[in-house]
């Protein structure tokens, strides 16, 4: 079976020291693809340097997370989108990723929209797929995307209601869900209305999980074998059917040979 982590961030200090690790648990694990996601220019910069170490298993997402808006430097946003302008003649990024909103953010709420905009003018002018954080914004999000032409969307860690799931379903969109489907109710009713299609694997690393059976360990690639069995028991299926279906989906939202 060929595995895929669509959502990963390698370049964040928890990693800094494990590494080696990971990405040998992720190769020992039949983990094919991981998809890092940036957050700032440090993390661009650094997920670049990622790719080019581990061609072929390592895609770098580049872009800026909302809660990183307020951190920016004078010139920083537009050093990141020179960035992918550049990286983009090498084929790289694979995506516009992680940006999006978040309500949590409230008092940086403005500056969320103006670099979310930005971000996404730069995936319509790349013709580039984009990950999207959502979080109490997935409503919204929705709505707003359908002003820009990104043909491509990614909802990751989807836990909105059913009615904006099959809204973003009916759109093309893709969704994205990680090892808390072993145990949360909610997310697992997301998997179950959500068309095996339109599915995608992640750990969204190094984000911890605290109940069994990850226990608030090192997030790792291999907790992809967990998501696969849980989306194969909720969908009533072989969990090899599972994997084949989200690496086809996984090629062609990031336009990623496996």
């Amino acid at each position: 079976m060929k595995l895929v982590d669509a959502h990963i961030h390698l370049s964040e200090v928890e990693y800094a020291d494990h590494l080696g690790e990971v990405i040998a648990d992720a190769v020992d694990n039949d983990v094919s693809a991981l998809i890092t996601c940036s957050t700032d220019l440090r993390t661009c910069q650094r997920d670049i340097e990622l790719a080019e170490q581990y061609p072929k298993l390592i895609y770098p997402a580049l872009g800026v997370h909302p809660y990183n808006v307020n951190f920016l430097k004078p010139d920083e946003l537009q050093e990141i989108i020179d960035l992918i302008l550049r990286q983009n003649q090498r084929k790289c990024p694979v995506a516009i990723g992680e940006i999006g909103l978040d309500c949590t953010y409230d008092t940086i709420w403005e500056r969320q929209l103006f670099v979310f905009d930005k971000m996404l003018h730069v995936a319509e002018q790349l013709e580039l797929p984009v990950i999207i954080h959502s979080r109490g914004t997935t409503d919204k999000i929705v709505d707003m995307l359908q002003s820009y032409n990104v043909k491509r969307v990614l909802l990751h860690w989807f836990s909105h209601t059913i009615d904006t799931l099959n809204k973003s379903i009916d759109l093309g969109y893709f969704i994205s869900e990680g090892p808390p489907i072993v145990y949360s109710g909610i997310l697992r009713e997301i998997v179950k209305q959500t068309p095996i299609t339109n599915l995608l694997t992640e750990t969204d690393g190094p984000v911890p999980y605290r109940k069994n059976p990850f226990n608030d360990q090192l997030t790792k690639p291999s907790y992809i074998r967990h998501v696969l069995d849980a989306i194969a028991e909720i969908k009533n299926t072989d969990v090899s059917d599972v994997a084949e279906q989200i690496a086809k989906n996984f090629e062609t939202f990031f336009n990623v040979k496996l």
